[in-house]
């Protein structure tokens, strides 16, 4: 009685895999590290901070920035 051989599976080809990630693959993470940030930074929770918090200078700047 003879064993069966198993054959080597051929090493996968590059060619025609796309390696470009599509644009929310980066955009989406960095929104949500911006985001995040932004909720560190804001200083409307320190006890002596005073002015406005970041993320509402952040909305008049990119109302600002859009306007024109």
């Amino acid at each position: 009685m003879s064993a069966p051989t198993h054959t080597r599976p051929h090493p996968a080809t590059r060619a025609g895999v796309g390696s470009r990630l599509p644009w929310w693959a980066l955009a989406l993470p960095t929104l949500a590290f911006v985001t995040l940030l932004v909720l560190i930074l804001n200083p409307s929770d320190a006890q002596a901070a005073g002015g406005e918090p970041l993320i509402t200078q952040l909305f008049a700047w990119l109302r600002q920035l859009t306007a024109h």
